[in-house]
């Protein structure tokens, strides 16, 4: 039963994906001003689908090779690796969102224990 449910959300989601593969392909064609043939929106589809499940895969394994459950931006950006210009897109996406960000939401460092203590060349001398 369970794996007939995951057939149909795969169907789904490979349906929809299709949709606006083809949406996106016409829209470009058209302000291109060209047309897309059918067999051509196919295997448009059809690439864009297999890089996309790769890319799913692979981003699986690098947040499991960092002992995490949840994928974050820098293995979105590791999975770029091989696309430079992607990965320099994807970086400058995350340095924006950064930049949006509110200052007092951003994870602060903690001081390292060397921070802690009194800088050696000045002598503490106790009350009396």
């Amino acid at each position: 039963m369970e794996r007939e449910e995951d057939n149909s959300v795969s169907e789904l989601l490979r349906d929809r994906f299709k949709l606006s593969t083809i949406n996106v392909a016409e829209a470009e064609a058209k302000r291109s001003g060209m047309e897309v043939s059918g067999p051509v929106m196919v295997c448009i589809f059809d690439l864009a689908f297999k890089f996309t499940e790769q890319l799913a895969k692979d981003l699986e394994l690098f947040t499991q090779h960092a002992g995490r459950k949840s994928a974050n931006m820098e293995d979105v950006i590791l999975c770029a690796h091989r696309n430079e210009h992607l990965a320099a897109m994807l970086r400058s996406y995350r340095d924006d969102l950064k930049a949006k960000e509110p200052q007092s939401d951003r994870k602060r460092k903690k001081a390292s224990k060397k921070d802690d203590r009194p800088p050696e060349d000045i002598v503490h001398i106790p009350d009396i």
